[in-house]
């Protein structure tokens, strides 16, 4: 294959974290809070749409899966536009969209119209998770990584309970309206500010813009270094592959990672808006008033952040795949057992722990294991087949949970997402690839192929413990 000489992985991956990966990391960070912040308003304002008798649970859930066919349309147009015209782009052009449909929101005179204003948000909330999380693994060396991915996933995951405390405060005061208003407003004030991110050295390094590649590079370095002798980078060629095709990524040096991501994320999606999304309704439909309700989400939703922040130390120091094997088992074992306590205090705590079980995972899988999983010239569009299989999956779950619940409550409703959550476990287990502070060249099919090959070759040139070999004369 064809390499540039540029060297983008190596060169990037030997720098000391410095300001500009902080940099770096508050504008990313700053949108993924709004896309957050946005998707999980969610739950505070449809139950007051429900109270107020502006809804139904009916039109709770086409507001849900419209947001979610809007997310599905937009988490797969991030990854060809990433991979296509760059990461720059997609990431600016994903929050102009949300910010922009979030105010119309704002003015929408029927639940129709807000179902229609949330599509919309929904194409730029889809591509803001793809686009931010990729843009941060191909900057932040590996041995870092572990920890600022989940750093990241907190901007995201803490925005769970920051929506819930102020549409716990914000709601009942000022009406549901001023939540789409505060989430407009903040995602245009992130688009002005995120204009000066530089384009991905990795992404035109293999598009075979080496001069632009090459440019970028000078630059951070420049930044970082502040005229110090910097470390010596290591060769890490890239192939440029410009016109890969997506089709790639069922190939079998691909297939078996886009399959373990495509199950993660349709077990994570269902554990988040399956039942975290729906905990308000489920308590303002069995009889507690609006502000109870509001306030047990609140406390439950803490685990939020707290578990992304668990997720650093988790994502530095523990290998990926037993991590979130592990994780996947005790989510599940947590949501069987929450329908069996009816002392608020008793599944409050175990709503608590399940929220927190999940929000790792959420750290470790979308803001580490995900883009890991892809080499840099299908990355956009790995992650992004990743995210479409998880959000078709979130379509179908709002009726599915009416359903379930209508029939058999709220058991019925966890039972599913904790069958869910095991099959992530096995899938894991059986096809998953360990990708802890390894850079993201050496992730590569074809290089992790020829160190097997050679350890393997390794295995067989090893003496044997009898006859001559073993000392026998």
């Amino acid at each position: 294959m064809t390499t540039t000489g540029v060297n983008a992985g190596g060169r990037l991956d030997r720098l000391p974290i410095a300001g500009f990966h902080y940099r770096i990391f508050a504008l990313i960070g700053a949108g993924l809070f709004v896309d957050g912040f946005e998707i999980f308003l969610a739950g505070s304002i449809l139950g007051a749409l429900v109270q107020s008798g502006y809804s139904d649970l009916a039109q709770n859930a086409r507001f849900i899966s419209a947001t979610f066919v809007g997310m599905l349309i937009g988490a797969w147009l991030a990854g060809v536009a990433g991979d296509r015209f760059g990461r720059k782009f997609a990431y600016q052009a994903n929050l102009l969209i949300f910010g922009i449909s979030a105010l119309a929101a704002t003015l929408a005179p029927s639940m129709n119209w807000l179902i229609a204003a949330r599509f919309v948000m929904g194409l730029g909330l889809g591509a803001e998770i793809v686009v931010g999380y990729v843009v941060l693994s191909e900057f932040i060396p590996p041995q870092q990584r572990g920890r600022w991915g989940a750093a990241l996933a907190t901007c995201t995951n803490g925005a769970l309970f920051v929506a819930t405390l102020v549409g716990w405060v914000v709601i009942p005061h000022l009406g549901w309206r001023w939540m789409f208003a505060l989430c407009g407003i903040g995602a245009m004030i992130v688009w002005f500010l995120r204009r000066s991110l530089p384009e991905s050295p990795r992404w035109l390094e293999t598009q075979g813009k080496s001069a632009e590649a090459e440019a970028v590079l000078t630059a951070i370095e420049q930044e970082v270094g502040k005229g110090r002798t910097l470390p010596a980078p290591a060769y890490q060629p890239a192939p440029v592959q410009p016109d890969v095709s997506f089709m790639r990524l069922f190939s079998r040096a691909l297939i078996a990672r886009t399959i373990v991501g495509c199950v993660i994320l349709i077990g994570l999606n269902t554990a988040v808006y399956g039942f975290i999304a729906w905990i308000p309704t489920f308590f303002v439909k069995q009889g507690i008033n609006l502000s109870s309700s509001l306030g047990y989400t609140m406390l439950m939703t803490l685990g939020s952040p707290l578990g992304t922040l668990s997720g650093m130390w988790i994502g530095e120091k523990i290998d990926r795949k037993p991590s979130l094997i592990v994780l996947s088992l005790a989510a599940a074992g947590l949501g069987l057992i929450y329908p069996m306590f009816i002392n608020p205090v008793a599944f409050v705590v175990i709503g608590f722990l399940l929220v927190f079980t999940v929000a790792v995972m959420l750290a470790l899988a979308w803001g580490l294991y995900i883009p890991e999983l892809f080499p840099t010239e299908l990355r956009m569009r790995g992650s992004g087949i990743c995210n479409t299989a998880g959000r078709l999956m979130s379509i179908v779950t709002p009726f599915i949970v009416v359903e379930l619940f209508t029939r058999f409550g709220v058991t019925g409703v966890v039972s599913v997402v904790a069958g869910l959550l095991v099959v992530q476990a096995i899938a894991v287990a059986v096809l998953g690839i360990e990708t802890r502070k390894r850079p993201l060249e050496a992730l590569r099919p074809e290089v992790m192929d020829g160190e097997a090959s050679l350890a393997q070759a390794r295995g067989k040139l090893q003496p044997s413990t009898g006859g001559i070999a073993g000392g026998g004369e």
